[in-house]
């Protein structure tokens, strides 16, 4: 793959939605609203630096494997870079340069000095030992090490990686400058420098922004009808605090199918009963087993698709018998998927505003290193959600000013800051 086919603006092709092709596109889409100058359009399309690494790793069988390695750094231009690392066997070098530029949006969007990154490496982390991710995560970090610091570059987990990645990380750079740095990741235990909080900031990001939508309507959490495809860290924090908050959650799923149940489910019970059968919801006995699909086509007030991209297109968008949709993964609504909903009335919730809940804790978190002066959970949990309101309202504010959809506000928002950010320090 090319450096141009990489970084080109062309149109997705009908036959894959591209997560690149289509950041670009709502890139293009903000330009245009923004009448930016081709210019800012060209620098803000391409990455500032995509780094590839190869990593060999010695299994516990004593064969040796080499694996790629990928880090792309977006833009700069508010502040250190900022994204997950993820482990994952869909990691393209094209995947997480996309996950990349919807970082820096983020976090303009959000109001933090924070500039886009991302990683990963194509593995499936459960095909590997606790061993082997170990050393596999301490050489990526010693293969990245000029290019990440708690001023330069500030990983976080993503999908497949947790804080004790992040934990190998810290280490590993720590190690190599000679001193304890917890500032170079956030995400990180308690016990070295981790924000309390920080496990279930995106689920309740996804609560509170749901919460402020419902509440634009005249209506509450209590009694709501939600049905949520994935049940990982996010999709389960976000339940938990759903049913907490009153709502029904009628649904939920992981890879391997879901579950339904017509009066709610009971998600603490849910929870206990996946840690005592390896994490798989399967033989649960108080709902009924659904496929992932049936459950995107629920008939519920909310849907929240929670796992991977691309899950509701132009294929199955007609199904969907939600009256709000919350981005809770990265990029699950096509381009041509959302339009869809939007002309049928149907809210959608935008992912750089609906799941900027973790990136404001690592912020915060990140805020705490620096200072070495840490915070309560319940400040956490304050401090994430005046940030989060804050966000939402102004995107509200622009769609209603602009006539436009909450997704082109929430990037009109966040692109526009960058490129004033970029034409106030001037190209060098």
């Amino acid at each position: 793959m090319n450096s141009t086919s990489l970084f080109s603006l062309e149109t997705p092709s009908p036959a894959y939605i591209c997560p690149f092709d289509q950041a670009c596109s709502y890139l293009e889409a903000a330009a245009k609203e923004l009448r930016l100058d081709l210019g800012i359009l060209e620098i803000l399309s391409r990455p500032r630096k995509a780094i590839t690494v190869s990593i060999p790793l010695k299994l516990d069988n004593g064969d040796v494997r080499v694996l790629a390695g990928h880090r792309v750094q977006h833009s700069d231009v508010l502040g250190p870079y900022k994204g997950g690392i993820r482990y994952h066997p869909a990691v393209t070098l094209r995947e997480v340069s996309a996950l990349a530029m919807l970082m820096t949006w983020k976090c303009a969007l959000l109001g933090i000095p924070f500039g886009g990154a991302k990683g990963g490496i194509a593995i499936d982390p459960k095909k590997y030992s606790v061993g082997e991710l170990e050393r596999l995560t301490r050489r990526f970090t010693n293969e990245l090490i000029k290019d990440i610091g708690p001023s330069v570059d500030i990983p976080a987990p993503d999908m497949g990686t947790s804080a004790r990645e992040m934990a190998w990380i810290m280490d590993t750079y720590s190690k190599n400058v000679g001193h304890a740095v917890p500032g170079v990741v956030t995400g990180k235990p308690l016990s070295i420098g981790g924000s309390l909080g920080r496990e279930m900031a995106t689920g309740r990001g996804v609560m509170i922004i749901t919460r402020e939508a419902l509440s634009d309507l005249g209506k509450s959490l209590k009694g709501v009808r939600v049905a949520i495809q994935g049940f990982g860290n996010v999709g389960s924090a976000a339940a938990h605090l759903f049913q907490e908050a009153g709502a029904k959650v009628i649904a939920v799923s992981t890879g391997a199918g879901g579950l339904y149940a017509e009066t709610g489910l009971d998600i603490p019970n849910l929870k206990a009963y996946m840690l005592e059968n390896g994490k798989s919801l399967l033989g649960y006995p108080q709902a009924k087993p659904i496929s992932n699909e049936e459950l995107l086509q629920l008939p519920c007030d909310v849907l929240v698709p929670a796992a991977l991209e691309n899950q509701i297109t132009e294929d199955n968008v007609n199904a969907v018998k939600a009256a709000i949709v919350v981005e809770a993964a990265n990029s699950p609504v096509t381009i041509q998927a959302s339009l869809s909903l939007e002309s049928r009335g149907v809210t959608v919730l935008p992912d750089i505003l609906a799941n900027a809940g973790g990136v404001v804790v690592s912020y915060l978190e990140w805020v705490q290193g620096l200072s070495y002066l840490f915070w309560d959970e319940e400040r956490v949990n304050r401090e994430m959600e005046k940030l989060m309101v804050q966000a939402y309202r102004h995107v509200v504010e622009k769609a209603q000013q602009r006539q436009i959809s909450f997704r082109l506000a929430a990037y009109t928002l966040g692109v526009g800051r960058v490129a004033e950010a970029l034409g106030d320090r001037g190209l060098y």
